[in-house]
């Protein structure tokens, strides 16, 4: 029997529309699982950005180590190199960045931080040496020498670190937590 003979009887038709059948309603099926699937899924942006050596990913609430890496240290140059003339601008690009609870506070003394800069017309630079991360509370170090000068004093040189940890939402960097003191890391595994 060959094709044609059987396409022509009546069996062979029924056959063939209800195999068809079948197959509309397993791939309708398929189609909505798959529709499903992209309405649920939690989008994943690849970048590479310039300051990084190779992709990092960004989703609506997580990022790779490295993104979080490079915002603390931007976090920690833009808090570290202060003067009079720029005070008001890092106060103004620093805030957007933090995290609700903890904006409040951190605006309060970076606004009192800021009059004394231009009151005393002090400049502070620095520059970071060092980067640590605690895996355990996901906090970042960044650690280097800090130079602050005024007009009439000698320069004092210290060692600070700048203790971060960097959260997303909604695809932005959001800081959850921010300590600035002098000296080494104060982690629970030091490097």
């Amino acid at each position: 029997m060959d094709m044609r003979t059987l396409t022509q009887t009546w069996r062979g038709i029924t056959l063939e529309n209800r195999f068809h059948r079948i197959a509309v309603a397993l791939l309708l099926i398929t189609n909505l699982l798959t529709l499903l699937a992209l309405v649920r899924a939690d989008r994943t942006v690849v970048l590479v950005p310039p300051i990084l050596e190779g992709q990092v990913n960004v989703a609506r609430d997580s990022a790779s180590r490295e993104v979080k890496e490079s915002w603390a240290v931007y976090v920690a140059e833009l808090l570290g190199n202060v003067g009079a003339g720029s005070a008001d601008f890092i106060q103004s690009a620093l805030e957007p960045l933090l995290a609700p609870p903890l904006r409040r506070e951190v605006i309060d003394v970076i606004g009192e931080q800021v009059e004394a800069i231009k009151r005393e017309r002090v400049s502070m630079h620095f520059s970071p040496n060092a980067l640590h991360h605690d895996a355990q509370s996901d906090t970042f170090f960044v650690t280097g020498m800090q130079v602050s000068a005024g007009p009439a004093s000698k320069p004092v040189r210290q060692q600070r670190t700048f203790e971060v940890r960097v959260a997303f939402r909604h695809y932005r960097p959001v800081i959850t937590h921010l300590d600035v003191y002098p000296g080494s890391p104060r982690s629970q595994s030091q490097p």
